[in-house]
């Protein structure tokens, strides 16, 4: 059965969603993570050193390069800023949006790819990703689309599907390392075993994407062999010899899981659970009923549907096992989500069983609503009463509006919701939190400008390094300092304390600015109430040494 909204309504929808989507584009850069990797891609594009990756002046062996170096090309075309950095994050994200609706069409049907893909494309986390940008776009991109074309190869399609195949496994391991390959395939051998077909186990065709894989990750293992492999000497996690390679293919992704290797976190097997119900808002009642249906009630359960189902289970498993789990990591389980929520409403309004289903829509718009206009008056935004009316008017329409059709009404009432969401988020409350994010303001003093920087003690100080022109000293002991004031005349973006003690010893300063400091990734009731808040910022100085 079509529905009216996919037939009339769907572009319009999807268009939409994509929109809410765009302002965060032009947001800056935010600490820690985002500043992080949009520094160490500039130091790539500004040296053209495409092999090393840096962080403060050191080797950094952590994550592999595509991500940098996708956002090393934007720089070289567009220039180094905020919106360079998450562009090619953004095109990737549309990207991820047509596969996850070619999936869902080949497994299901239209109707269930076009809701997939309404549903993906303002789910909370997703667009979030898109402002706050990691790796997650990149990733969940590459692996849908990784699954999309395997399901390709295994209906024996055209071979350039085994070469697409392989190119996005690779992209997706230079991008998080070697256990993508069991999101990737994980689904694939739950759906080999039940349906039987071991034959498949033995198909030349899935040998030879897995030999192009490797042939396309060459480029990662190179850069590695390079920096570390090469240099026995280099002092990296505090000791010598250290491999590049081994940390790829074990320490990075063995060694985290199993908490073993030199960057260790702390699990529990519930986080993504109460992480997933309020990161895939507005959808997430949907997702979770969508689950109980499929195991209770789904009755059509085709088996090479579990190539989405298992691979969802597989990965959602690893990570609630995992010992480092961080909230952004199950976006790129988003695409299965969206399906699954697609496919149980889609055949819930065939029964026309969703009336509780959108008045649990309707309870999460005006809950949304309700946080929202809450927030604005206790954090005492500035044009709060711009944002006020507009969500007043978005949650009347999406309240009141009527339509003929169960399934419009809902998704209607999940887009007000993410309306809500995303006119809050983006043109209120980050760029309010972007204000107290001190490196960017001090370093807007310097645009123009061409004056020897550093940073000096200085914790979160990425910010100011990607959007300082040029190259920005990391400074890390005295005598490094000492001889970057030999420069003369120069700049430094360093603490109240730093400031005191140059000049007690004799150093002329001149306080540029004294921008408000505050971690804004670890909000406090404190800092959010105008009361309290300048009880909870710090500053910083930017200094001007003649």
């Amino acid at each position: 059965m079509a529905y009216p909204l996919l037939q009339r309504h769907f572009p319009w929808l999807l268009l939409f969603g994509v929109l809410l989507n765009v302002p965060g584009l032009w947001l800056d850069v935010m600490e820690p993570d985002s500043a992080l990797y949009a520094t160490i891609a500039k130091r790539i594009a500004e040296h053209n050193d495409w092999s090393n990756l840096f962080v403060d002046g050191h080797e950094w062996l952590d994550k592999p390069h595509f991500p940098f170096w996708m956002a090393a090309i934007s720089y070289k075309i567009f220039g180094v800023t905020g919106f360079a950095y998450k562009l090619p994050s953004f095109i990737f994200w549309l990207a991820g949006l047509w596969y996850t609706y070619v999936t869902a069409r080949d497994l299901f049907n239209v109707s269930v790819a076009q809701l997939s893909v309404l549903i993906y494309a303002v789910a909370l986390h997703s667009s979030l990703g898109n402002f706050d940008v990691r790796a997650e776009a990149y990733l969940t991109t590459c692996i849908i689309a990784a699954i999309w074309h395997m399901l390709n190869v295994y209906h024996r399609k055209h071979w350039i599907h085994i070469v697409a195949a392989a190119f996005f496994t690779a992209a997706a391991i230079m991008t998080k390392g070697i256990f993508v390959l069991i999101t990737i395939g994980g689904g694939w051998v739950i759906f080999w075993a039940i349906a039987g077909e071991w034959k498949q186990f033995l198909n030349y065709r899935w040998y030879i994407f897995l030999v192009l894989s490797f042939i396309f990750i060459l480029p990662e293992l190179y850069s590695l062999y390079v920096q570390f492999d090469m240099h026995p000497e280099k002092i990296v996690f505090g000791r010598t010899h250290v491999s590049g390679l081994k940390f790829f293919f074990w320490d990075s992704q063995f060694g985290r899981f199993f908490n073993t290797g030199p960057i260790k976190g702390r699990g529990s097997l519930l986080f993504f659970v109460h992480t997933t119900l309020w990161a895939f808002l507005p959808w997430s009642i949907g997702l979770v009923a969508g689950i109980v249906y499929l195991i209770r009630y789904d009755k059509k359960r085709e088996p090479a549907r579990w190539v989405i189902y298992g691979s969802a289970l597989v990965t959602f498993l690893l990570f609630s096992l995992s010992k480092f789990q961080l909230p952004h990591y199950i976006v790129i389980v988003f695409p299965y989500f969206s399906i699954i929520t697609a496919y149980f409403l889609y055949e819930q309004a065939n029964r026309g069983g969703l009336r509780y289903f959108s008045l649990a829509q309707t309870v999460i718009l005006l809950l949304t609503g309700a946080l929202a206009l809450w927030l604005l008056y206790f954090t005492g935004i500035k044009q709060g009463i711009v944002s006020t009316v507009e969500i007043i008017v978005i949650l009347i329409l999406g309240v009141f509006g009527r339509t003929p059709d169960q399934l419009q009404q809902l998704v209607f009432r999940g887009y007000a919701t993410a309306a809500v969401m995303y006119v809050f988020l983006f043109f209120n409350f980050y760029p309010f939190l972007l204000q107290y994010q001190s490196g960017r303001q001090a370093a807007r003093i310097l645009e123009g400008k061409n004056l020897p920087a550093a940073t000096y003690k200085t914790p979160y100080a990425h910010a100011f390094e990607f959007y300082a022109p040029g190259d920005v000293n990391v400074i890390g002991n005295k005598d490094s300092l000492g001889r970057f004031l030999g420069t003369r005349p120069c700049v430094l973006y360093t603490t109240p304390a730093v400031n005191d003690s140059l000049t007690k010893a004799g150093v002329q300063t001149s306080i540029v600015a004294r921008p408000d400091h505050f971690h804004i990734t670890r909000l406090k009731r404190e800092f959010l109430s105008p009361k309290t808040r300048s009880e909870t910022v710090e500053q910083r100085y930017l200094l001007y040494i003649k």
